[in-house]
């Protein structure tokens, strides 16, 4: 990239700088190809000793495009043994020179003498001074020096869960003592060129290096897909907490979260963003900010953006401009700090509530259980640990420990049993973990399992979330005002037209919603929202408004009222279980298996494996796919895509059928 950018900037041709087409492809977005260079390894470089963690870690991130197209990257970033003696004696050279810097400063701030130096030291700052250059250097013949490297995965939508498990599995391939079955080439291959998007109410199942990948698409009447697990943000924050920072996003606050992991940022701000439906949130949208865009918290525009937090470091260090309407979301610690003032969100009891029966019946208590910290949750994996092993003092079988009975008189669990007890949910005894001491049981089951819940968990709650929405606005297209004949007219005049009936529609609405109405339906999103459904009578109507709309349709059939009959009285989601089988029997089934990854066209000696160190992957192999499969360098482009979607149209088609029948069978 950077023999490129060199040779572009000098006006020399691409031959001379060595590039492949792909890098050609990006000859007009440099900018766009950098920041996800920025957004792979936020930090930069990083370098480990063969004392330090060294674990690989999952984060992704995603860029939004000025038309508001998305783009989702996701990351694997591990650590190599550097191999360069160059290099390993530039960091010994480095670390000499800070640490004479640090001891000077430190010198220079006391007196001259040693003795006064060490009596204005105390004894904790003195002895970690003795040890600074025994700790806290780099010997090149005592220490093995590691440097961070990061695989990512580049994808127009969020199928998180299946990037992951293909990224750790070419990991895994690199790190292994054998082999792969294929070069890693053969596996980015196949995932390029060889397997395909499911089209949407279908399910795909790819092959890595040693398991196969599942994914899936939500049908055309669902809502639409969202791979990140709410259960984690749930976890995180909170439900009371999650809710609250829910309405400032509506409202379109500045929020910012704030967290020493890269991934939290991600999950809390993609679970939050996906329960807007069928509103989009409009403005600065950056889940995790690079060190380098700071002044971004400067901007005097709402934002929702994402902090790494250094470790130590507390809120008070942090220069936050016009905090009276900021959002500061700390993950780390279960806090948050609100506006000043803002209202409720409507029904704000009885949701939560709500919520909160859905999380019981998966097992997760609404108040989190992430904000203990590490060294909690250690201790208490330790005790637990020593109960099982403990024959002889334990004073309970170690083959049939039951987490329920060691926790029955933890003070959380009294309050979700006495939660549980008011809302009238039955909760059966807590297995939890019927027998810690069966090691040997299929792990992989589990797995499919636990992603099978969290998928149906994704789907129970927003579903609870869209149908708030659905209940408050819908007779919203009572209130739409559509006055313009044409298109042109209307987006010639869209400034100076009033296009939603604002008075009217909250003089309809029940008191107890209006403090909170008056000032969501003044926000960007919901004059979008009006906009995109005003547009809808010219041109194809938007994918998220299409669903909302279609869910209107179905309160009007199975419950008619007039549009004045408002009323406050709670009504909860009654198509939890459908949406949930929903999603059970696309996982269960497959409807398409990709094509297995197979040896490539190959030159001897490409290809090479060597243990530890993840290859330099060959660009002439990788550059283009299959004749009958490139769609990049298919002159019949144009008529391919189609064909395609006249493809995914009759799929959609016979979808519906099938749904409809399926319906139909069900009605007595």
């Amino acid at each position: 990239m950077y023999q490129w950018l060199e040779a572009d900037r000098h006006g020399k041709s691409q031959d001379a700088a060595n590039t492949t087409s792909v890098i050609c492809v990006l000859r007009s977005d440099a900018f766009f190809f950098f920041s996800f260079l920025q957004l792979c390894m936020p930090k930069g470089l990083s370098f480990r000793t063969q004392t330090d963690n060294k674990d690989p870690q999952f984060h992704s991130f995603i860029i939004t495009r000025e038309d508001g197209s998305r783009t989702y990257g996701f990351v694997l970033t591990f650590y190599e043994e550097v191999t360069s003696k160059q290099i390993c004696t530039a960091m010994q050279t480095l670390y000499q020179m800070h640490n004479a810097e640090h001891y000077s400063s430190v010198y220079a701030s006391s007196s001259c003498s040693m003795d006064s130096l060490a009596s204005s030291l105390d004894e904790g700052d003195t002895t970690s001074l003795l040890k600074l250059q025994r700790y806290n250097s780099y010997d090149i013949s005592r220490d093995t020096l590691y440097v961070s490297k990061s695989i990512c995965l580049i994808t127009p939508l969020p199928f998180m869960q299946a990037c992951k498990k293909f990224l750790i599995q070419l990991y895994k391939a690199v790190t292994s003592q054998q082999p792969p079955p294929l070069p890693l080439e053969s596996y980015i291959h196949n995932i390029l060129y060889e397997v395909p998007l499911p089209p949407p109410g279908r399910s795909l199942k790819f092959y890595g290096v040693y398991e196969p990948v599942v994914c899936q698409r939500p049908g055309p009447s669902e809502l639409p897909l969202s791979d990140y697990p709410l259960r984690e943000a749930f976890e995180l924050l909170g439900l009371e907490n999650l809710v609250q920072v829910f309405t400032c996003v509506l409202l379109e606050m500045q929020i910012l979260l704030y967290s020493q992991d890269y991934q939290r940022l991600m999950t809390v701000a993609e679970g939050i963003t996906t329960l807007l439906f069928p509103f989009q949130w409009q403005h600065v949208y950056v889940p995790i900010l690079p060190a380098s865009l700071l002044h971004f918290l400067d901007a005097p525009v709402p934002y929702l953006m994402g902090l790494q937090s250094k470790e130590g470091t507390d809120r008070s260090k942090l220069e936050l401009p016009q905090e009276a309407n900021l959002c500061f979301v700390d993950i780390d610690n279960h806090f948050i700090e609100l506006p000043e003032e803002f209202p409720q969100f409507p029904n704000k009891v009885d949701f939560i509530q709500e919520l909160s029966e859905v999380l019981l019946q998966f097992g997760i208590p609404p108040e989190g259980s992430l904000h203990c910290s590490e060294s909690t949750s250690k201790l208490k994996n330790l005790v637990l640990k020593d109960l099982v092993n403990d024959k002889k003092n334990g004073n309970v079988s170690p083959n049939n420990i039951s987490m329920y009975e060691l926790l029955k008189g933890n003070e959380t669990i009294a309050r979700l049993q006495a939660l549980a007890k008011r809302t009238g949910v039955a909760v059966e005894k807590m297995d939890l973990s019927a027998s810690l001491g069966e090691k040997d049981k299929d792990l992989k089951l589990q797995c499919e399992e636990a992603e099978l819940r969290d998928y149906q968990l994704n789907v129970q709650l927003r579903e609870v979330f869209a149908n708030r929405f659905t209940q408050m606005f819908a007779d919203y297209e009572a209130f739409v005002i559509q006055t313009a004949q044409d298109m042109e007219s209307w987006l010639t005049n869209r400034e100076q037209m009033q296009n939603f009936d604002k008075a009217s529609f909250l003089s309809d609405q029940p008191e107890p919603y209006l403090p909170f109405l008056s000032r969501f339906i003044e926000t960007q999103m919901f004059a979008t929202f009006i906009d995109n459904k005003i547009m809808s009578q010219w041109e194809e109507k938007d994918p998220l408004l299409r669903v909302f709309d279609s869910r209107i349709d179905k309160i009007r059939l199975y419950n008619v009222r007039a549009p004045t009959l408002r009323t406050s009285i709670y009504q909860k989601c009654n198509t939890l279980k459908e949406a949930a089988q929903s999603i059970e029997q696309r996982l269960m089934k497959m409807d398409h298996t990709a094509i297995h990854p197979h040896l490539l066209d190959m030159k001897i000696g490409q290809g090479k494996y060597e243990q530890g160190f993840f290859p330099k992957l060959q660009s002439d192999v990788l550059a283009t796919g299959p004749a009958n499969n490139n769609r990049w360098v298919n002159r019949s482009a144009t008529a391919q895509r189609r064909k395609e979607r006249l493809r995914q149209h009759s799929e959609h088609v016979g979808l519906d059928n099938d749904l409809r029948e399926g319906a139909s069978k069900k009605v007595p």
